[in-house]
């Protein structure tokens, strides 16, 4: 077993006044430390999703865990192969290498806490995410900063259909 030593020698404390917001309804991000202020130990964030909305789409971590925890709502969330049903208070840890997503369930909202260890700068990567929202890169530029951030883009048959089932579900309705 390895340990990680963060290389800081003091606690992060992080007001909820000095945090970013990125994004906008119904997907936003809230930055609250990222790896530098962790010393390496980790990153985390609060992802808050409106109503049916997408998250993460399918994508992978080399080096780095992921561990959601659901604040509150419900969220389906990808691992490996398999669409879990997440409620308030559960969590899920993915492991190195398992391909994982989350997005809301339709007709709910999910607030997520999400932890990276050990940690990678992850706040550049939602600053990328949100140029690209606001049409200032093109999507397709993600796939340059893969290796930076440690989040490498997968296709997910099984993903793909949960996530149509409940966009025709949504237009059906």
């Amino acid at each position: 077993m390895s340990l990680i030593v963060p290389g800081y020698d003091g606690s992060a404390i992080v007001r909820s006044t000095d945090t970013e917001v990125v994004g906008r309804a119904p997907t936003t991000a809230q930055l609250l430390a990222d790896s530098s202020a962790t010393g390496g130990a980790l990153s985390t964030l609060r992802i808050t999703l409106l109503d049916g909305a997408d998250g993460a789409p399918p994508h992978r971590h080399n080096s780095c865990t992921e561990m959601l925890y659901l604040l509150d709502g419900t969220a389906h969330i990808l691992s490996a192969d398999q669409v879990l049903t997440a409620r308030t208070g559960d969590l899920v840890v993915v492991p190195p290498g398992r391909p994982h997503a989350f997005a809301a369930a339709p007709g709910s909202n999910a607030d997520l806490l999400v932890v990276v260890t050990p940690g990678v700068e992850r706040f550049g990567y939602f600053h990328h995410l949100q140029r690209i929202a606001l049409g200032q890169a093109p999507p397709e530029s993600l796939l340059e900063v893969q290796e930076a951030y440690d989040t490498y883009f997968l296709q997910s048959t099984e993903w793909n259909t949960a996530r149509r089932a409940v966009r025709h579900r949504s237009v059906v309705a």
